[in-house]
């Protein structure tokens, strides 16, 4: 370590655990996505025949995906306002100290400016609420991708039962009506907040990779081993 800097845990292993779950099936999600909506390969059978399934296989990968989602949704709300390590929600709340961590933050990203001041010990303003519109993203994937599953039931018979068709209805019925009332629009909605997806980790890649230049505390690396490197006055820093 080098001398000045103090080593800091910013996340702990269950939250790297999700973050990689997510990162790996976002990808999936992106690519069964892509080919559900306008199919952009084909393959082949060993004896040359094309393979009928391609499209139920990336049907089933997204939705095994979906699942996953789901999963690690549950988890991210519970760490969220009950985490021991930190708990993300404070950071939301429109206080002064937040708005002006905040402020500073996208005036820091807007004029390029390379200093850090800011105390990295901990997830800053902007970074929260920047997570936070992330998951709500996900959110209105996951709610509008199992309206458009639930069309595909038709009857509203499943092979676990009618009481998962109405599930299903009761909780997301309503993304057809806010999103002008049509399963076109839904389906519309669903693929283009994908772009918003993608646009947002591309900027989050960005980002990180900055900091990580330019304010040389391996911010970068939290991901993977859980820790960062920060000045020993910005650690001491309350």
């Amino acid at each position: 370590m080098n001398e000045g800097y103090k080593q800091v845990k910013r996340m702990t292993p269950a939250m790297r655990i999700i973050h990689w779950v997510n990162a790996i099936c976002m990808i999936g999600a992106i690519a069964t996505g892509l080919y559900i909506g306008h199919p952009y390969y084909q393959t082949f059978m060993a004896d040359g025949a094309v393979d009928k399934y391609v499209m139920a296989w990336n049907r089933y990968g997204h939705f095994i995906i979906a699942i996953l989602f789901d999963v690690t949704s549950v988890l991210i709300v519970y760490l969220y306002f009950f985490s021991r390590f930190e708990k993300p929600y404070k950071k939301v709340i429109p206080n002064a100290k937040n708005w002006t961590e905040f402020k500073d933050v996208v005036v820091n990203l807007v004029t390029l400016n390379r200093k850090n001041e800011f105390n990295s010990t901990h997830s800053d303003s902007f970074n929260t609420v920047y997570f936070t519109i992330f998951h709500l993203l996900l959110l209105w994937m996951l709610l509008t991708g199992l309206q458009m599953y639930v069309w595909g039931l038709g009857s509203g018979l499943s092979s676990i039962g009618s009481w998962w068709p109405w599930i299903l209805h009761l909780s997301t019925d309503w993304t057809l009506y806010v999103t002008g009332g049509s399963k076109m629009d839904v389906r519309l909605s669903h693929h283009y907040t994908m772009w918003f997806v993608i646009c947002w980790i591309v900027f989050h890649i960005y980002y990180q990779v900055w900091r990580t230049i330019f304010w040389k505390e391996a911010d970068i690396a939290i991901v993977i081993g859980g820790s960062k490197f920060v000045k020993e006055e910005k650690a001491n820093r309350k």
